[in-house]
């Protein structure tokens, strides 16, 4: 019949939404990483901001002999310190958290938008850190590596021969290597196409790559650039005279190892205020505690931009 309204004949999935209950999830953030690096350090706390490197000053002054039985006049010697020796101080990754009360009110179910907002700020304040630990200028690894362990590769591409050259620098107890993504799977190519496909190891729950039993720790914040990017090669642990972490201890509001989360206040636009610190920085303990592998060529994937 002309004029006639079609009606709906049963209740459509739109209007029925609007009754049914979301299951929501946290906000994701692409940028999280496991951060191997700051796992696989021993960290020392440093309680008034500075670390001092005292070293020997000259090895080869340090005199002993074996004598004969029937000798009873031996060599006397003493060992020396540097007179000058490195201080390192801890470095800061700050940031302020802002979240408005009227927010945090009425928006906060199931998940407080304060907490999701510090957590989210926090993460990323970690992987910062990681990022600094390895690329600082001032006690980042790769600028703290003696110019006598930075090896270049043969022909480009990370070949076992490659890591062989800086397991030479780093024989005693070497720890892990440290490589982009990119460029273990770049070495495991190298492995594969030669007929050594390197073992897997579990640590920490995860697989790990391995060469001459020493573990590839993945970290995305060795850069790449121009197709090229480096390995690092690490000794551990003050005992063995390696790479330690540093970290101030004992701080107000503190959360984890060197990191605190401070309330600053209320302003009068009733914005509530969060200041997020984390104390951290890096000592190289003896020159031969790290080696770096220059010029890694990542193969297929050149277009890879760091960010």
């Amino acid at each position: 019949m002309a004029g006639e309204v079609s009606l709906p004949t049963a209740l459509g999935d739109v209007a029925a939404r609007q009754l049914a209950n979301a299951t929501k999830t946290t906000a994701q953030l692409s940028t999280i990483s496991p951060r191997w690096l700051v796992h696989f350090l021993e960290w020392v706390p440093v309680e008034a901001g500075i670390f001092r490197l005292n070293k020997v000053k000259e090895e080869s002054a340090i005199e002993v002999e074996c004598s004969a039985r029937d000798e009873r006049i031996l060599p006397k010697t003493f060992v020396d310190y540097d007179e000058n020796p490195r201080e390192i101080l801890l470095s800061a990754v700050n940031s302020v958290v802002e979240v408005h009360t009227r927010v945090a009110d009425l928006y906060s179910a199931p998940y407080h938008q304060t907490a999701e907002q510090l957590r989210l700020t926090i993460e990323t304040i970690k992987e910062r850190q990681e990022s600094e630990l390895i690329n600082n200028p001032e006690y980042g690894l790769i600028a703290n590596t003696n110019s006598a362990n930075r090896l270049k590769t043969r022909n480009g591409r990370p070949t076992p021969d490659d890591l062989d050259e800086i397991l030479a620098r780093v024989w005693k107890q070497p720890a892990f290597f440290l490589a982009h993504p990119l460029a273990i799977a770049a070495f495991g190519r190298e492995c594969t196409r030669r007929g050594v496909p390197p073992p897997t190891v579990n640590i920490f729950g995860s697989p790990f790559l391995t060469w001459r039993g020493i573990p590839l720790v993945p970290s995305d914040k060795i850069r790449i650039e121009g197709g090229k990017t480096k390995i690092l090669l690490l000794r551990t642990g003050q005992a063995k005279q390696g790479v330690i972490g540093l970290y101030q201890p004992n701080l107000p509001g503190e959360q984890s190892i060197g990191l605190s989360v401070r309330f600053m206040g209320i302003n009068s636009k009733a914005i509530s205020s969060y200041l997020i610190s984390l104390y951290c920085s890096l000592a190289v303990l003896t020159d031969d505690a790290v080696a770096v592998l220059d010029d890694v060529d990542v193969g297929l994937y050149h277009e890879y931009q760091y960010n």
